[in-house]
Order: C-alpha cells, then structure tokens, then sequence
C-alpha cells in the first residue's frame, strides 16, 4: 500500500512540475513575442494601405477636376467648331 502511495505522489510531482515548465515556457514566448520588433506588422500594412489609397482619391480628383474644366469643354468647342458648316 505504501509502494503505491509513493507511485502516486511521484507521478502527481512530476504532473505537476510538467505544467509549471509549460507555463513558463508560454509566458516566455509570449515576452518574447511582444519584445520582437523586427519585420512587418500588420499596422504597417494597414498604413500602407490607406496612403494608397487616399493618394488614388486625389490623383482621380485632380484628373476629374482637369478634364471637367479644361480638357472637355475646349474639346466640346472644337468638335462644334469642326462640323460647323454655316461659317
């Protein structure tokens, strides 16, 4: 009865001691995971992204605004200008 009792008691220590390592083990991944700052995160992407495209909204703003006021309406004048048989 005594021989299993110690069995018990070892196997339960040694449970025990196992669970301890594991814990540490993930607090230190987790420290070392958040110390990291090499590589690319996604908050990097993500600004990225969105300098992207706010510059394509003004770039197509500023095409918008140059064709709408300069380029189309001297165009729509040369068109009438070209078919204009009374003159």
């Amino acid at each position: 009865m005594i021989h299993v009792i110690r069995k018990m008691k070892a196997a339960v220590s040694h449970k025990l001691a196992a669970a301890k390592d594991a814990a540490a083990r993930l607090v230190f991944r987790g420290r070392r995971t958040l110390s990291e700052s090499a590589g690319e995160g996604y908050i990097d992407t993500a600004i990225k992204i969105l300098l992207a495209v706010v510059i394509g909204a003004l770039l197509l703003a500023g095409l918008y605004a140059l064709f709408g006021e300069t380029v189309l309406p001297t165009l729509v004048q040369r068109i009438k200008d070209m078919f204009n048989y009374a003159g």
